[in-house]
């Protein structure tokens, strides 16, 4: 009675309503005599259930203070992966915290992707090996296998049976033979929940919007750069051409011009595409295939700036002085045709020298212009390492796949000279919208990348001082210079990718903020997304932003409008990226397996990578990483240092990242997408 007083909510089942509505979000806890509590006052914990094993799960708590919390299965309430609970009884064990279900506020997907097993015989039971979240297979009811077979990869509904205490599988779809990368690819897209299809209405709007003209109307509304010298580079097999250059040597400096696919004057607010968009967030990229974020009808077509064609572009046009420092910048909607398809391994040929007379004859009309961007480039590359940009190794994989899409090829992808030109350009551009934005004082959505936290380097410490480097700067307040002075130095030694990968994991994910936080790993103050609309949503979402400001619109017009929109866009932009990144690794390791399956048994040379108490991870010369389990080696006992290498007691050999050695292929799991190796010896 008191708390409805004190509401001033007059009428008691509005009051009561509320109540309810907060409790079932976890937002409350009504205790004994009818008191509400809010939960950490209570003893209660919000989490998310993570992790399944047949007799505990695994949840992480919403506050990331607390580690995982384990709870026994018949303190579950039948709770799933994914699903968000209340937890009670929390006390702290030998083996961490522990607790209890007290109550599952909102449930997860109920769908899952696996492997199908079946027992042997007519009676034997059907199960399905769960791809994640799952660390044992789950039986399917009986009549529920459809006509899946031993090895097939499939989804299933799942649930929970009260009476057996079980969860139950029933298959729905039957996807094909788990031993395909494509096939698992297909599991990995419905896993993830990322959409491959697009509805009619949307591919409707999407193929009116691309047949529309553009008229001489719009051309006189926009800056005219037709007749100038503006290319593309990508690589030789995209279609989606966002972005072009042009570059200008001054007599005290450059004009770099970044030209940018004018995505947002076709994708309106609003809009199907529009909602379409983002909801994808981001096009997500496998070894066969692309996911588009936009239908192909704007993708590659009106949006994709093919040379001799006119297309729309939203132009930043920036002035640099002899020292490539930034002292103008301005942003146009513009018009422009660009001149050459410019493919990465051609332009790198003329940089080099290697280019035939054929291939110079088709940069003719941008040949000068090659050569005054990489001066230019040389010069921001240069400022960039001086900032303490952060140069992390790239362990890429590129495949190559036959007709029926099998993976018959791997190799570590190689980035040269055209490739790094395009990226400092890309930089450039990134940071003057940010800069922009930020002194109009607009809404806007930064890409932000923070200061990495103390305990992460404390850990990069422990390993970079076991591999013998100094470590006495790899404290809080770090600076982006001494990792990269770490980066540096290790590139000298054998742990140079161990370093590499490990400043990385130190690192706090880059993501999108409506706040201007910086970006700790290019070093800078200021930074968004602003050069490829076409294939990520937080660049549509600025363009249309921007579009406004430049077009005079008021600012305080541009907050009405947009301060909501960059908030919701900022954070279901990150969302959305974390899952195809999550999805383009799960696929990427499939085709890697599949393409080992072929070499089982083959010799190869590799470097150690990582260390477990278990065993330790080698790398061959294609990229690809494999597992030797040395626990299986007969009168072995290896004792892990806890950082980077590990001993053998019995023979007195030590195994440390960076070593050396010969490895025999042993098995390849393309369903799981892990490869097994074994120490060979001559």
């Amino acid at each position: 009675m008191e708390l409805l007083i004190e509401s001033g909510i007059l009428e008691t089942e509005h009051f009561n309503r509320a109540v309810s509505l907060l409790e079932s979000e976890g937002e409350i806890i009504i205790i004994k005599r009818k008191k509400i509590a809010l939960p950490y006052q209570a003893g209660y914990l919000r989490a998310v259930i993570v992790r399944h094993n047949k007799s505990f799960l695994f949840a992480e708590p919403e506050s990331k203070e607390i580690d995982d919390i384990y709870i026994h299965a018949a303190d579950s309430k039948g709770a799933m992966p994914g699903d968000t609970v209340m937890l009670k009884n929390i006390s702290m064990t030998v083996r961490g915290p522990s607790a209890a279900v007290d109550k599952i506020l909102v449930k997860g997907s109920r769908i899952i992707t696996g492997v199908v097993e079946r027992e042997k015989g007519r009676a034997g039971k059907a199960y399905v090996m769960p791809d994640n979240n799952f660390a044992y297979r789950v039986r399917i009811v009986k009549g529920g296998e459809l006509k899946s077979k031993n090895g097939d990869k499939v989804k299933a509904a799942i649930s929970y049976d009260q009476k057996e205490r079980l969860i139950k599988a029933r298959v729905i779809h039957i996807y094909g033979r788990a031993d395909s990368a494509k096939i698992c690819s297909d599991a990995i897209i419905d896993a993830n929940g990322i959409p491959s299809k697009f509805s009619v209405p949307v591919k409707h709007e999407a193929a009116l919007k691309a047949a529309e003209p553009i008229t001489d109307e719009e051309i006189a509304k926009r800056l005219d750069l037709r007749d100038e010298p503006i290319f593309t580079i990508d690589g030789a097999d995209a279609k989606d051409l966002d972005d072009a250059i042009s570059v200008k040597k001054l007599e005290k400096g450059w004009e770099l011009g970044v030209h940018i696919a004018d995505v947002s004057h076709y994708v309106t607010a609003g809009s199907k595409l529009d909602e379409s968009a983002m909801d994808r967030g981001t096009s997500v990229y496998f070894a066969d295939r692309v996911i588009p974020m936009l239908p192909v009808e704007i993708s590659n077509g009106c949006c994709s700036l093919n040379a001799g064609t006119k297309k729309l572009t939203f132009s930043a046009i920036l002035t640099l002085d002899e020292k490539a420092e930034l002292v103008d910048y301005r942003f146009e909607k513009s018009v422009i045709d660009s001149k050459v398809r410019g493919v990465y391994s051609e332009v790198n040929a003329i940089l080099d020298g290697t280019a035939d007379d054929e291939l110079k004859e088709k940069y003719k009309a941008v040949y000068d212009e090659i050569f005054t961007a990489k001066e230019l480039a040389d010069i921001l590359k240069a400022k960039a390492k001086q900032r303490g940009e952060l140069e992390i190794e790239s362990s890429e994989l590129r495949f190559v796949l036959d007709e029926n899409g099998v993976c018959t090829g791997v190799s570590e992808r190689e980035r040269g000279e055209a490739e790094e030109l395009i990226e400092q350009f890309m930089i450039s551009a990134n940071r003057a919208a940010a800069l922009y934005a930020k002194s109009a004082g607009i809404p806007f959505v930064y890409r932000v990348h923070e200061a990495p936290e103390e305990d992460r380097l404390e850990t990069l410490a422990e390993l970079a001082a076991a591999c013998g480097f100094q470590t006495r700067r790899l404290k809080s307040g770090v600076h982006q210079t001494d990792l990269a002075e770490l980066i540096s130095k290790a590139k000298e030694t054998k742990y140079s990718r161990l370093i590499s990968t490990q400043v990385l994991r130190t690192m706090s994910k880059a993501r999108y903020s409506s706040q201007p936080l910086g970006h700790f790993g290019l070093s800078l103050a200021d930074y968004c997304h602003f050069t490829s609309p076409i294939r990520r949503y937080p660049d549509t979402s600025i363009h249309r932003i921007l579009t406004d400001l430049v077009s005079g619109v008021p600012v305080d017009e541009i907050e009405r409008k947009y301060s909501d929109f960059a908030r919701e866009s900022a954070k279901l932009s990150s969302d959305r990226e974390l899952r195809a990144v999550r999805a383009e690794r799960e696929a990427e390791k499939c085709y890697a397996a599949e393409y080992m399956t072929s070499h089982i048994g083959e010799i190869h040379d590799g470097i150690i990578s990582g260390v477990t108490p278990k065993g330790i991870f080698v790398c061959i010369e294609n990229g690809i990483e494999g597992f030797v389990d040395l626990t299986a080696i007969d009168g072995a006992f290896f004792e892990f240092n806890g950082t980077t290498s590990t001993y053998d007691r019995r023979s007195g050999v030590s195994y440390s990242i960076g070593d050396e050695v010969k490895i025999k292929v042993t098995a390849a799991s393309v369903p799981s997408g892990t490869v097994d190796f074994e120490l060979y010896f001559q």
